[in-house]
């Protein structure tokens, strides 16, 4: 299997008369690994393949500071799959990313290598910036036009990112202000514990991630933006989950989450519900699942933290996120020169190009 670096070569040799490329968006976190293939498409691009698989490859990170070999070797069979549909989908522009875990563990570089040994991917570890970035390009298209700003945060695996956006006079998304948070799904629930949580161990995970949040509190850039009028944007599993839960679906249906709107005031609700629940209960709900039934707790104590910070009437639904700013990433690196040029001149004054606003509501067909 080609790797990024040697597809990307292979586009750039068959010149801008070949055929249309084929983009490869894969995303390496803590908790899962994520494929996207697609071709550009009319609005957006149209997916052609997807791969998603929980490899948990952050598990124990937090005790002992390296990635275990178990979790490796589960993440490098993911991996695999996903460099052979790369391959017989004829990708030719791709980019392929590794988050949190690959920054924090010591053998972070050693497992990199490793990948690239066995499967030809060469992973690129994003820093925490960049996936801020990444996430609001991916969601850029659920921005309400009619607020002024939104707060996007992504609660992954080992990290949580919180992303301050504005939209510009000409509609496309500004970033004001992020950060990023050392605490994501499986960090948090090493830390307090993800199977029997009791009201009392979840008051305290809210507690500590409201300790995280303060200092990114205090800094509001713009006291303007909640002024104008903003809303919530939440892209991870949490609220794709509290999501299904809310609308009762007897099975996890994409085409209604993404995009959905939420009151925040039922989340609480949700989250008693999931707290009432053994854990085989959590992991016989259809929106839950065995694999996220240990997680989806500490998930909900990071969203409430979130919601008592920023008190907002709506939230917005993403199922998507950094695969999907890849995508329009590479996209808009492909757009013929006079159009980048128009938008480099237009986006002069963007603390971190953020990808566009209103490239459709969605992509062309879902995975």
């Amino acid at each position: 299997m080609p790797s990024a670096r040697d597809v990307q070569a292979r586009a750039e040799e068959e010149g801008a008369g070949g055929e249309p490329p084929v983009y490869g968006a894969l995303d390496l976190g803590t908790n899962n690994c994520r494929l996207l293939v697609a071709k550009k498409g009319r609005s957006g691009y149209r997916v052609i393949d997807a791969f998603s698989r929980i490899v948990r490859l952050g598990e124990g990170l937090a005790h002992t500071g390296e990635l275990s070999q178990g979790a490796m070797d589960r993440a490098l069979e993911a991996l695999k799959i996903c460099a052979e549909k790369m391959q017989r989908r004829g990708v030719t522009r791709a980019r392929t990313i590794a988050t949190e875990a690959c920054r924090k563990a010591a053998n972070g570089a050693a497992f990199i290598e490793r990948v690239e040994r066995e499967t030809g991917l060469k992973l690129d570890v994003v820093t925490p910036q960049d996936e801020a970035r990444l996430a609001v390009s991916g969601c850029a298209p659920l921005l309400d036009p009619e607020c002024g700003a939104a707060l996007v945060f992504d609660i992954g695996g080992g990290s949580t990112e919180l992303i301050w956006v504005r939209r510009s006079t000409r509609g496309r998304a500004v970033i004001e202000d992020w950060t990023s948070l050392p605490c994501g799904v499986v960090t948090l629930a090493e830390r307090f514990g993800g199977v029997d949580v009791t009201p009392d161990i979840y008051a305290r995970m809210v507690d500590y991630v409201d300790g995280e949040l303060t200092e990114f509190r205090s800094r509001e850039p713009m006291p303007e933006l909640k002024e104008r009028g903003f809303h919530l944007l939440g892209t991870s599993g949490t609220v794709t989950t509290i999501a299904g839960v809310q609308m009762g679906l007897k099975r996890y249906d994409r085409n209604r989450v993404d995009g959905a709107w939420v009151e925040p005031g039922s989340v609480s609700s949700v989250t008693r519900q999931l707290l009432d629940m053994s854990f085989e209960e959590r992991a016989a709900h259809a929106c839950v699942g065995r694999e996220r039934a240990d997680l989806v707790l500490a998930g909900c104590a990071i969203l409430e933290a979130i919601l008592d910070a920023w008190p907002a009437d709506r939230l917005r639904v993403a199922d998507r996120g950094l695969r999907e700013g890849i995508l329009f990433s590479l996209m808009m690196e492909d757009a013929p020169k006079r159009k980048r040029k128009r938008r480099r001149r237009r986006g002069r004054r963007k603390k971190i190009p953020a990808g566009p606003a209103n490239a459709g509501s969605k992509p062309e067909t879902g995975e």
